[in-house]
């Protein structure tokens, strides 16, 4: 089994030691993880790039600036970004988006730092990882605007409605945790019509741990239940979800794989 975590952040805030978090994922079947990097605030920026350049077989990073943090960002702080994600062995621009639910950030800004963000990436040539909730119609409006047709929707957990919206775009879906959770018809509908060469697999850890993990901390490893759940509701086998999950992160992500 060959799989690939597709957005993971591994803060030192919740992994002190990251050695035997990475040494689980290798033993569970692991070949590669996206560890995304975010903005902190002003000039701070998380330790995704170090953590990768440490472990450069096994992990790619991404940086962005979260819909969370939006209003927190200076100019100084979008010219780092910008600089910073054109270097070779940033894999990504994000994850950056739209997020209605809490609001942490007025959405006028929310949508400015997505809107360059979206721009960057389309400049840079580089795929996009995008973070939406509660705001699907705007955010497919930005990804229009801006011209994105490359990118990754993380932690999808819309509809059948707005899968066919990202899929149409031409972004794929990476799939957490959430999908084996109870009371997530409408999600697994989704997941049933997306094609399996349109999905991936994520952790999003440390958070959305899958079932039978729920409640506790999530890391790359736990990865694999969230593969047997797609498998189970796509009707395949696991080794089908392993090796298209695999492959397509392989592909959006430019991973040189062993």
């Amino acid at each position: 089994m060959r799989l690939v975590d597709a957005h993971c952040h591994l803060e030192v805030k919740d992994f002190a030691d990251v050695a035997p978090v990475l040494e689980r994922a290798r033993a569970a079947g692991l070949v590669h993880a996206i560890v995304v990097g975010q903005f902190h605030g002003p000039g701070e920026w998380g330790n995704a790039l170090a953590l990768a350049a440490a472990h450069p077989e096994f992990l790619s990073p991404t940086l962005g600036i979260h819909p969370h943090e939006a209003a927190r960002a200076t100019d100084a702080d979008l010219a780092t970004l910008d600089a910073t994600c054109a270097r070779p062995e940033v894999r990504a621009v994000g994850e950056a988006g739209l997020d209605y639910y809490y609001d942490h950030s007025p959405r006028e800004a929310q949508a400015r730092i997505f809107r360059h963000q979206c721009d960057l990436a389309v400049r840079l040539g580089k795929p996009l990882v995008v973070h939406v909730r509660d705001a699907h119609e705007d955010c497919d409006a930005i990804l229009g605007e801006a011209g994105v047709s490359r990118g990754v929707i993380h932690c999808f957990t819309g509809d059948t409605a707005a899968a066919r919206r990202y899929l149409d775009r031409g972004f794929f879906l990476s799939l957490s945790g959430v999908i084996t959770y109870k009371k997530t018809e409408a999600l697994q509908d989704a997941v049933r019509f997306a094609p399996l060469d349109r999905l991936m697999v994520e952790t999003d850890s440390p958070y959305l741990a899958p079932v039978p993990h729920r409640g506790r901390k999530n890391e790359p490893s736990h990865v694999v239940e969230t593969a047997r759940k797609l498998a189970e509701l796509k009707g395949v086998s696991l080794e089908a979800v392993t090796e298209a999950t695999t492959a397509n992160a392989s592909a959006l992500f430019n991973l040189m794989l062993r």
